[in-house]
């Protein structure tokens, strides 16, 4: 996993301070090699001596940062889950009508998951092992999440573009679909993250389209 790949995933574009926050270099390292250890081992068979090794310290050293390596998977996620969701709504406000909306929201969260699918399998898929207080955090963001796309579905039925029986439900199948990318993309398959966003976007919108009157 490159290290432009997780600042891009992590934040808005720009170097290092704008891309994660006011972090200390040393930090961004950390979360740098989390993110590479994680990725590749898995999180529980990453050691706390794995990611410092990979970030170039003693284990002293990621301390110093970081309570545990519980605390950098939450870091992680957090981040990862904040980004995406400041994509969606940028994409939502930018788009002229819902149908554009959701194609690209969908789209966008398919092609993300693509091109971050590391990050986004720890993102994802190694939600079990937060504590239960960062749960709830990274919970509070998903819910956040849901309802831009919730809003959008609902945009679009008051329009009559969408015809969708239970917006809740909707947004969550359409937002797994997007999240599932992670789990099965890889640098060699056939689709690029170019063609799963489109493929992705337009199947979004075929799904809730509104039939057109006879």
């Amino acid at each position: 996993m490159s290290e432009t790949a997780v600042l891009a995933a992590l934040a808005p574009e720009g170097g290092r301070q704008s891309a994660v926050g006011d972090v200390a270099d040393t930090a961004v390292r950390i979360m740098l090699a989390a993110a590479d250890a994680f990725a590749e081992r898995g999180f529980h068979a990453t050691t706390t001596r794995d990611i410092a090794s990979r970030a170039g310290l003693s284990p002293a050293g990621v301390y110093v940062h970081f309570a545990s390596k519980e605390v950098l998977l939450f870091e992680l996620s957090r981040r990862g889950h904040e980004r995406a969701r400041d994509l969606l709504v940028a994409a939502t406000a930018a788009a002229p009508t819902p149908t554009e909306a959701l194609r690209a929201i969908v789209g966008g969260f398919s092609r993300w998951h693509a091109e971050h699918y590391g990050l986004g399998r720890i993102v994802q898929f190694e939600f079990r092992h937060l504590s239960a207080e960062h749960r709830d955090a990274v919970l509070g963001l998903r819910k956040e999440i849901d309802e831009v796309v919730a809003d959008v579905l609902r945009d679009g039925v008051s329009t009559g573009e969408f015809e969708v029986a239970d917006v809740p439900a909707t947004a969550l199948a359409l937002l797994s679909m997007a999240i599932d990318v992670a789990r099965w993309y890889a640098p060699d398959v056939r689709y690029t993250p170019e063609a799963i966003e489109a493929a992705y976007g337009d199947l979004a919108v075929r799904l809730v389209r509104a039939p057109s009157p006879r």
